[in-house]
């Protein structure tokens, strides 16, 4: 056996061991070429050609060690590491003469083993692509501000690959958006790209998104302005790093060259936000109760234990009102509850058709939402957009697979066959084209008795990264280039009809999405761990989620993943989701392992030894409760212009001091909120933008354009109102 695939698994940022180092080479690169081989052979030779000529062989040596992953600390990562290292040991690779523009060079392989016997590849083409002044066609719309002259298109023997051009930065202008962003709210000064990945923790170091968007505001010159790349393709930005006074786009193309960019200006940043969603769509209006305190805990597998938790929150007097059970399906189908007896079918199947053992892990479903419901708690369950492969499927999970095949309702590869998940989570999963309405009537039907006749309020719509490969090929007509970040646009729409369909709200909570997400439910920030570190990323994520006009937002409170945060931590992180769109607590699966890490209060308060955790926390959830009401109306406003969480740039533009204190933000035109992000803390600065301010917890007036001392308890987390609002909002922080 013998595997060479020029690009590679499609990974964008790793190269796989099996591919073309670069894949698209520049004048005057070489190149490493790659294949993995199977044990038995034992000499690999690339026969290259240049422009039809002669042969020339080059023999391919054994890699050095594994290139294909990063290193990974546990997760659902940990597997595709080894996997990684183990495909890494049958690597073999060899660098080529340099390439010049304007040559067409083809290779192949082959192998040999130690019987003697061999195998040849088929075989790949390559070129070289250069830069140049013409070669494409890029539309400016709404103003002109790309710099003359700096406009270039990469192509290379097939035709343009990429176009780059650059915009003016003033003094003093700041840039905020390209989507959710976790390393800083001011990107100026920084290089970064757009392209859905899930990057499994630490996003802030690593600079990668789960909802990257091709779009940017500036502020603080004149007038604010923004843009937008008007592709699903993947782009890249250098804001300021190269030239101070730039910002370099660059864009990969379609084949004919063209790139569309929609240039927005406007007196503030809402206006530029406004145009923007025109162009993409508006944001959705949830019901109140999204704004509750949201539960959830991935090792609450039984209808025993999700009630047992429940009931805790009762007992102790803090108030719920969001489950979500991520644990609930048996993971081949998403569609049954785990334990559940039926027969398999090719029809969608209804409540009538399952029988629930009484000692099984879900014995009444439908009892317990109904419940649930009467606690006054909605319910939502865990999905994810794969047909899973291994083991291999039996069961209902045979038939979809088998529908999924036979009637071509998968996302297909460039040869026709069915995409199997090249990522590391449910890898060879084959993965629903969602790009269809067919196809998502299909995929969703299956699960309709769960909103119909069990009860449930919304989806969780979780992982929906796993379209990797430019080779990819959906049901619209698009490629992997620019249909791979549409998919989680597609899903969350999919579920969000199912709901409408059954006369429920389109409550989807999603981690993954691109430009055109707007309109489809909630959001939150994906995987963390519970560090002072990743607190601060998550409050960027969401300050920069908002400017790019996602309303509903939120975050596992204190991370979600390895030891239980110190009750300091939770504390301060419970304190800042009271005052963000979506408050939310969940934790990783630990394979039921003492001590529980759940992030439940009563659990955090016993593996730290501290009594605060509980009457603190039920203190912010009860006031969370007070705050429903505002935070409906302003999210009523918020769909159409400023977000209902911002950034200070938003109400204070021209305010050059707000920088200087970027985890600062507004929730709503009333509140100013100032998370308390370090340890033994006791006292913090807050910077008071011009205006007139009062202490919620005080009561005191404090004048704006200057920064000040608050003190920073648990309970009473750093918060001021606009002395215009405090009379009807007073009564919200009475204690």
């Amino acid at each position: 056996m013998i595997r060479h695939r020029p690009h590679g698994s499609g990974h964008p940022y790793a190269a796989t061991e099996d591919q073309r180092v670069p894949a698209r080479p520049l004048d005057g690169e070489a190149v490493e070429l790659r294949v993995r081989a199977s044990p038995g052979v034992t000499a690999v030779v690339c026969e290259w050609v240049t422009d039809g000529g002669p042969p020339v062989e080059l023999r391919l040596t054994t890699l050095a060690g594994p290139r294909s992953a990063e290193v990974t600390d546990g997760g659902h990562l940990a597997a595709a590491q080894a996997r990684a290292e183990r495909a890494a040991a049958g690597a073999w690779a060899v660098r080529t003469p340099v390439l010049r523009a304007g040559h067409r060079y083809a290779y192949r392989f082959r192998a040999t083993t130690g019987t003697g016997g061999s195998r040849t590849s088929r075989w790949f083409e390559v070129t070289a692509a250069v830069w140049s002044a013409t070669g494409g066609k890029l539309d400016v719309r709404g103003g002109d501000r790309v710099v003359p002259g700096s406009v270039r298109w990469l192509a290379d023997g097939d035709g343009p690959l990429r176009v780059r051009f650059d915009l003016s930065l003033g003094d003093g202008e700041h840039v905020v958006g390209f989507g959710e962003r976790f390393d800083a709210v001011d990107q100026r000064g920084r290089e970064l790209d757009a392209v859905v990945f899930e990057q499994y923790k630490a996003q802030g170091a690593h600079g990668r998104t789960y909802l990257p968007m091709p779009f940017a505001m500036v502020v603080g010159g004149p007038a604010a302005w923004g843009f937008r790349i008007g592709t699903s393709r993947r782009t890249w930005y250098d804001v300021g790093a190269g030239a101070p006074d730039r910002l370099r786009v660059e864009a990969e193309v379609g084949p004919d060259g063209e790139l569309a960019v929609d240039l927005y200006e406007a007196e503030a940043p809402a206006g530029v936000l406004r145009r923007f969603l025109d162009d993409v769509g508006r944001p959705e209006e949830l019901p109140d109760w999204v704004f509750r305190l949201w539960a959830s805990g991935n090792e609450w597998n039984t209808q025993e234990r999700v009630m047992a938790e429940m009931d805790r929150h009762r007992e102790h007097g803090i108030p719920v009102g969001a489950l979500v059970i991520e644990a609930w399906s048996d993971e081949t189908t998403f569609t049954a509850f785990r334990g559940a007896e039926y027969e398999a079918s090719q029809e969608p199947h209804r409540l009538a058709d399952y029988a629930f053992p009484a000692d099984g892990p879900w014995p009444d479903p439908k009892g317990m939402v109904d419940e649930l419901h009467e606690r006054g708690v909605k319910v939502l369950l865990w999905q994810i957009p794969l047909q899973k492969m291994r083991p291999h499927p039996r069961h209902q999970a045979a038939v979809d697979a088998r529908q999924l095949v036979e009637r071509g309702y998968g996302v297909r590869q460039a040869d026709g066959r069915p995409y199997r998940n090249r990522g590391w989570w449910f890898p060879l999963a084959l993965m629903p084209d969602l790009s269809s309405a067919e196809v998502r009537e299909w995929w969703t039907a299956k699960r309709a008795y769960l909103v119909e006749e069990v009860g449930v309020d919304g989806f969780k719509t979780d992982g929906g990264e796993h379209a990797w490969g430019h080779d990819l090929r959906y049901a619209d007509g698009r490629g992997g280039a620019d249909g791979n970040g549409l998919f989680p646009v597609h899903y969350a729409r999919a579920f969000g009809d199912l709901l409408r369909r059954h006369g429920k709200a389109p409550v989807t909570f999603s981690r993954a999405g691109f430009a055109g997400s707007q309109p489809h439910g909630a959001f939150w920030a994906g995987d963390e761990d519970s560090t002072w570190e990743a607190f601060r990323s998550s409050i960027r994520a969401g300050i920069t989620a908002s400017a790019c006009g996602i309303v509903y937002w939120g975050w596992d409170l204190a991370g979600f993943s390895g030891e239980v945060p110190g009750a300091e931590l939770y504390l301060r992180a419970a304190g800042a989701a009271a005052f963000m769109p979506i408050m939310q607590y969940h934790s990783e699966f630990n394979h039921h392992r003492t001590p529980l890490r759940d992030r439940t209060p009563w659990n955090v308060a016993e593996q730290t030894g501290d009594e605060r955790v509980i009457p603190v926390f039920r203190r912010l959830a009860e006031l969370r409760e007070r705050l429903v009401p505002y935070l409906a109306e302003q999210a009523r406003q918020a769909l159409g212009g400023a977000p209902l969480m911002r950034g200070l740039f938003f109400d204070h533009p021209d305010d050059p001091a707000i920088w200087r204190y970027p985890l600062q933000y507004k929730l709503g035109d009333a509140l100013l909120v100032a998370p308390v992000t370090d340890p033994d803390i006791s006292e913090i600065s807050v910077y008071l933008p011009e205006g007139d301010w009062v202490d919620v917890w005080t009561g005191r007036p404090l004048g704006g354009g200057r920064e000040v001392a608050l003190a920073a308890l648990l309970d009473r987390p750093p918060v001021l109102c606009t002395a215009e609002h405090w009379p009807r909002l007073s009564p919200v922080f009475a204690l």
